[in-house]
């Protein structure tokens, strides 16, 4: 398998991580869009959303966990944060590993929609 964020469960791309237990690994993402930006992934690999299987419903709930604790640990919980899941291309989904991202540290725009 080609998936960076599977290397990145592996080990074998190095990441800077703010999160790990035995479901869910979080990293600070390499081309931040707000002081805080954090990758939430599943160490298992789903593609995308719209393949989370009924099996996969407690991982998510993890996975959600892992945001509020990271929330939290960053000083964002209070002031507000985003949490982004995008699914498929027109979404701006580029890596198709299930993720979130974990935006917070200022005051974020509007999402603007076209």
């Amino acid at each position: 398998m080609d998936c960076i964020f599977c290397k990145i469960v592996e080990g074998t791309i190095p990441s800077k991580k703010v999160f790990e237990n035995d479901h869910v690994v979080a990293f600070h993402d390499i081309q931040p869009a707000a002081p805080v930006h954090m990758l939430i992934i599943p160490k298992k690999h789903i593609a995308a959303m719209n393949d989370v299987a009924e099996e996969d419903l407690p991982l998510i709930g993890e996975i959600h966990q892992a945001a509020l604790q990271i929330a939290r640990e960053q000083g964002v919980a209070e002031s507000g944060y985003r949490l982004i899941n995008n699914c498929g291309k027109d979404s701006g989904q580029v890596v198709f590993h299930l993720h979130y991202h974990l935006l917070g540290g200022e005051k974020l725009g509007a999402l603007n929609a076209k």
